[in-house]
C-alpha cells in the first residue's frame, strides 16, 4: 500500500489497480467507522486509527470557469482574413487557421471558412 503525505494529509493508494483510495464514513449503531474505497475496482480497505475529515474549496482561477458565449457574441469574427477565392461562392475573403493533422514532422493544414457563405475548405500543398 502506497501512502503520500500532502499539506500534511495521509492519501492512500489502491495495492490492485493504483487509484487514489476515496475515504467513507458509515455509522454502525453508535460508532462511526471509516473505510477507505477504489473508485475504480472496488477494492475496500477500513482505516486504521483516526480519521481527519478535512473540507476545503478549491477555488479556481478565472480562465479555468466555464463561460457561456451568446448569440451576438457567436457573430463576432477574431480570425485573420485573407484573400483566397471560395470554391463554393467566388467570395474573395475567408477566415484563416492552421492545424496540425499529421505527424509533427509534417507541415500544418491551413483550413479556410468564407466569410460570405461560410462554406470551409482547406489548402493542399
Amino acid at each position: 500500500m502506497r501512502k503520500l503525505f500532502y499539506g500534511g494529509e495521509k492519501m492512500e493508494f489502491c495495492p490492485k489497480c493504483g487509484m487514489r483510495l476515496t475515504p467513507a464514513k458509515k455509522r454502525k449503531g453508535k460508532k462511526n467507522t471509516f473505510t477507505f474505497s477504489c473508485p475504480k475496482c472496488g477494492y475496500k480497505k477500513s482505516a486504521a486509527g483516526p480519521v481527519a475529515a478535512v473540507s476545503k474549496t478549491i477555488e479556481r482561477p478565472p480562465q479555468e470557469r466555464i463561460v457561456v458565449i451568446g448569440k451576438e457574441e457567436q457573430k463576432l469574427r477574431t480570425l485573420p482574413t485573407v484573400k483566397i477565392e471560395c470554391p463554393k461562392c467566388g467570395n474573395n475573403v475567408a477566415y484563416v487557421w492552421q492545424v496540425q493533422t499529421r505527424g509533427s514532422d509534417e507541415s500544418s493544414t491551413q483550413f479556410f471558412r468564407c466569410t460570405k457563405c461560410n462554406y470551409t475548405f482547406r489548402e493542399y500543398s
